[in-house]
């Protein structure tokens, strides 16, 4: 019998509007490691070994961002292999919305953390363009 090993790791990934008076905003995170050390990319990281899908990625966007409390519904499973130069890793990703009001702080492994008006982004990590614009054509 030929047993394997899955060299295949289950990531979570938050996409987080806010609603102002005059536009939507998205919340990013500045990477403080290497791959994409320095760039803006959605606030996420690993599951846990055991852990529940939603309780990672809520845990993943405190660590982050310091915000906590968003109603999360999930968006879809991103795998293409070669997303992330690390390996191949799956990335599960949520949407949901802050209150217009929430502020945010860098922490753990992001240098920084702000809000970026959702038409004027800045050069993103990995496919998380494309994790943006899907959840975009969920709440347009």
């Amino acid at each position: 019998m030929n047993h394997r090993t899955s060299k295949t790791f289950v990531t979570v990934d938050a996409v987080v509007f806010k609603k102002t008076t005059s536009y939507i905003e998205i919340l990013l995170v500045k990477r403080v490691n290497e791959p994409y050390k320095d760039q803006w990319a959605l606030p996420g990281g690993f599951v846990d070994q055991n852990e529940d899908l939603k309780v990672a990625v809520n845990r993943e966007l405190e660590e982050e961002t310091g915000l906590k409390g968003i109603d999360f519904q999930q968006l879809f499973a991103f795998g293409e292999p070669g997303r992330d130069p690390r390996g191949h890793m799956i990335s599960i990703t949520y949407f949901g919305f802050a209150h217009s009001d929430a502020n945010v702080k860098g922490a753990d492994d992001a240098s920084d953390a702000a809000w970026f008006e959702l038409d004027n982004l800045p050069e993103l990590a990995f496919d998380h363009a494309d994790i943006i614009e899907m959840a975009k054509a969920k709440i347009y």
